[in-house]
């Protein structure tokens, strides 16, 4: 076995290299998030950002078969101390050291970019217990132990129209606000007042205990963001101005795959002093309007929500989200040698 960069360039590479995180996905977890190999492919080809760089690895058999995969995030110009990972191995060549020689390549790769803190997302069903996890016994024996909860949720598609009929009544709490929505990029009028917004947004998200600091989006900064996200996948964005002064109360945002099936609801913020209005709601149904419309084929909307955020959870509840899956964030701080 052989742990090496993926060649984005070698095309028969980048379809094996996916291949191993669907199916790993498909067999692990029966109400997975995937992307797909459009909005992987995309992702890929893109070249280097400012922001933040992607290492993707594959552990390779003799006979070139890719075992399993890894994929790790590095920021650059914030939180710089901090690398976030995923490791997926097939599950027919699982408990052979192919998840841990990947983790220790990628121990070498973290201690090269002087990265002290490395996160980890793992997920178990509802109806599995922690303590039976897999993944998180695997995490747990390199040193990654749980610091995040969030729920999981699925919302099967397409709603029945009385139940959105049912949602519009939102209007009424919120009728001082308009809702403009655009799609992959920000209209120029409205660009730093989104920009404050996203800001926000990085510092109200719950975190739990992991080591990372707000983000602080400007114009340049989103802007790059979109372009990027935009190779692979379409955005759908609503936001809510106030009528009286035109000041931005909050906003909503959807992100499909290309060619896909599934569509992720991403953030939804209401600014403190617009929150008790229900904008949370209306902005949320705006958003979940133009993906019935204009994305009929999409089968499921997937979101994350922290257990304890009532409010939110609730708010998804009255949408008809289930919860699937409890996702665990784990995290191992170590001093650099």
């Amino acid at each position: 076995m052989e742990i090496i960069e993926l060649d984005v360039r070698d095309t028969n590479a980048l379809h094996a290299w996916f291949r191993v995180e669907q199916d790993t996905v498909r067999h692990d977890r029966p109400f997975g998030w995937e992307r797909t190999y459009e909005s992987f492919e995309q992702s890929a080809l893109l070249g280097p950002s400012p922001y933040h760089r992607i290492v993707r690895l594959a552990a390779s058999s003799q006979g070139g078969d890719y075992l399993g995969i890894a994929e790790l995030h590095l920021s650059l110009q914030d939180n710089t101390h901090l690398a976030t990972l995923e490791i997926s191995v097939h599950p027919e060549h699982r408990r052979a050291g192919v998840g841990t020689a990947l983790f220790r390549e990628i121990e070498l790769i973290c201690a090269a970019e002087q990265r002290s803190t490395l996160c980890a997302e793992t997920y178990v069903p509802t109806e599995t217990s922690a303590e039976e996890s897999a993944a998180l016994l695997f995490a747990a024996g390199l040193g990654l132990f749980p610091v995040h909860q969030e729920d999981h949720l699925v919302l099967d598609l397409p709603m029945a129209d009385e139940h959105m009929a049912e949602l519009d009544s939102a209007h009424a709490a919120s009728e001082d606000y308009d809702v403009i929505v655009w799609g992959d990029r920000c209209p120029d009028e409205h660009v730093e007042a989104f920009c404050r917004m996203r800001t926000q947004m990085s510092q109200d998200v719950p975190t739990g205990e992991i080591d990372v600091s707000p983000q602080v989006v400007d114009v340049e900064r989103l802007r790059a963001s979109e372009a990027r996200l935009s190779a692979g996948w379409i955005s759908i964005v609503a936001a809510a101005r106030r009528r009286s002064d035109s000041v931005m109360g909050g906003y909503s945002q959807l992100v499909l795959p290309r060619g896909g099936e599934l569509a992720m609801q991403d953030d939804t913020l209401v600014m403190p002093e617009h929150r008790g209005s229900r904008l949370g709601t209306r902005l949320k149904l705006a958003t979940l309007q133009v993906l019935t419309r204009d994305h009929p084929g999409r089968r499921a909307l997937h979101t994350w929500t922290e257990p304890d955020n009532h409010a939110m959870y609730r708010t998804n509840t009255d949408f008809g989200y289930v919860a699937r899956e409890r996702m665990y964030e784990v995290q191992r701080k170590a001093p650099l040698e």
